[in-house]
């Protein structure tokens, strides 16, 4: 059973602390909702729990063992989203999710994006360049990845910002798909 924890965690962005003395644990199949109101350190500490901004203070682990021991492998089990959506505006959507499906080490990653693309209502819309689409035809482009890379820990920050109540109930299922199968998620 994977376990994802943070002991004693700190932050600091420009000389000022973010937050310290912060502790989270989440075994497989559940999800941690992170809230607070803007400028409180959400998005920092997705950023150090995905890797992307070392800790000030305090250790990340996966199953006991501290994620600097190996962050490469940390960076395999994680999808991560943040608020950019990184579609690409001269690539056509399939084009921008076969990038992420290649990445991702998929034997055929057309296919696997054009598959990820239409579970995510983007069928009929494969061909289409990034510039064209609506907000939240990009975010769910963007969403696209989690199903391509099949890690086990998703961290989402605002993954439904732009999207429908539609697509707000396809994410929900999706996220509920991944925690039913043992995965982690944040958002």
């Amino acid at each position: 059973m994977s376990v994802f924890a943070g002991e004693r965690l700190g932050c600091i962005r420009g000389e000022r602390v973010v937050f310290a003395g912060l502790s989270f644990h989440i075994a497989a199949g559940s999800a941690l909702t992170v809230t607070g109101p803007n400028g409180a350190g959400k998005s920092s500490l997705l950023r150090l729990m995905a890797g992307l901004l070392p800790p000030a203070a305090g250790t990340l682990t996966w199953n006991g063992a501290s994620v600097t021991d190996d962050p490469e492998a940390h960076r395999r089990r994680i999808s991560w989203l943040g608020h950019a959506d990184a579609v690409k505006p001269g690539l056509t959507a399939v084009e921008n999710a076969t990038f992420w499906a290649t990445l991702a080490g998929r034997s055929r990653p057309v296919e696997a994006a054009a598959d990820a693309l239409g579970r995510l209502g983007l069928g009929a819309l494969l061909d289409t360049p990034g510039r064209y689409l609506s907000q939240g035809q990009r975010r769910r482009v963007a969403l696209r990845r989690l199903l391509v890379a099949r890690c086990p820990l998703w961290i989402l920050d605002e993954p439904t910002v732009g999207l429908d109540a539609a697509a707000v109930a396809l994410v929900e299922g999706l996220l509920a798909r991944h925690l039913g199968a043992g995965g982690l998620a944040v958002l």
